[in-house]
């Protein structure tokens, strides 16, 4: 596995229940600013092997943007998260800030 890939998970199974994180956000806090197209990718191939909350990963706009948004949208009501009727999330209330969060701002 690829380091990039394995930070990645490594990341995204630390987003905690009733909290979201970016595609951008896991692609910096990774090492690659520019991947968070890799980070769907990798969401796409790699949740259900190592059991990723997939569901708390979600666009740089704060919406959700899969084909089919039900059982993403449903599994974030079940965390507490509130989703807009357009599919939007309140990234000021919701969004995850790592331990590192200030070296992530700052790098």
């Amino acid at each position: 596995m690829e380091p990039f890939t394995k930070r990645v998970i490594q990341y995204i199974q630390q987003i905690p229940e009733g909290k979201v994180a970016t595609y951008g956000q896991i692609a910096k806090l990774a090492g690659n600013p520019r991947a968070a197209r890799q980070v769907a990718r990798i969401l796409h191939t790699m949740s259900e092997k190592h059991q990723l909350p997939w569901h708390r990963v979600i666009n740089a706009k704060g919406k959700i943007t899969i084909a089919n948004p039900e059982r993403q949208i449903q599994a974030l009501l079940d965390e507490g998260v509130e989703v807009t009727h357009d599919h939007n999330i309140h990234l000021q209330t919701y969004m995850w800030h790592p331990c590192d969060y200030d070296d992530w701002m700052n790098g």
